[in-house]
């Protein structure tokens, strides 16, 4: 009973580091993960705040 369970842990863990490896293929060939910048770092956000806004915009 201990070896069917040992061969069933080896197994999982083996279509988990296949899994991992595929997704982290599919997401993109170096891995790395796009930079998120927020509102206070884009150069047109920071631009747009001196325009004065229309009453109309909600």
């Amino acid at each position: 009973m201990l070896k069917v369970l040992l061969v069933v842990a080896l197994i999982a863990f083996a279509v988990w580091v296949l899994v991992r490896l595929t997704l982290r293929r599919l997401d993109g060939a170096n891995g790395s993960r796009p930079r998120v910048i927020g509102p206070d770092d884009d150069p047109d956000f920071l631009r747009g705040l001196d325009r004065p806004r229309d009453p109309d915009d909600g």
